[in-house]
């Protein structure tokens, strides 16, 4: 772990409250004799083999909400899914397709299920790219799961409604 933060940074201040990690002190008093300080940034591993990302360790945002630096633990599903809109301030929408089997015709349908999801700032997502998102606790009325992971939009044409599984 050698990308931790030693030295405090201002957070990202824009809102009317004055922003900072419920985890860290910001006032804390320098002891002169010590040799192991900690980190002025509050990052954690989620686990089940999801990176850290870089943004998280060195960025200078605050969300509460966040797997990585807020209070946020995730378990149960993990899912994918195609980002459909990003409308909403730090909440995204994510389209899941998949098939129904219609035993009486022995064919399939095609169906489809929206997901919201709280996006970290960590993430730079846009509509088209594939998010990977984990179960937490509910977060808001709609929203129970969160984004740990981000891949770029391979073919930007596709629209919103086109079948796609993963």
């Amino acid at each position: 772990m050698p990308r931790l933060a030693r030295e405090y940074k201002e957070c990202d201040q824009h809102e009317k409250a004055y922003q900072s990690q419920d985890a860290i002190f910001v006032a804390r008093k320098r002891v002169v004799g010590s040799k192991r300080q900690k980190p002025m940034r509050y990052t954690r591993s989620v686990g089940l083999g999801i990176k850290t990302p870089d943004a998280a360790i060195e960025g200078t945002y605050v969300d509460k909400k966040c797997p990585f630096t807020g209070n946020v633990s995730i378990r149960g599903r993990i899912l994918k899914g195609l980002v459909i809109s990003t409308k909403m301030k730090r909440t995204i929408v994510i389209r899941r397709d998949y098939l129904h089997y219609i035993s009486k015709y022995r064919r399939f349908e095609k169906r489809h299920k929206n997901i919201s999801a709280h996006c970290s700032p960590a993430f730079n997502v846009k509509e088209g790219d594939v998010v990977t998102i984990g179960e937490c606790r509910p977060l808001s009325k709609t929203v129970k799961f969160n984004v740990i992971a981000h891949e770029a939009a391979v073919n930007a044409k596709t629209g919103k409604k086109t079948f796609r599984t993963f």
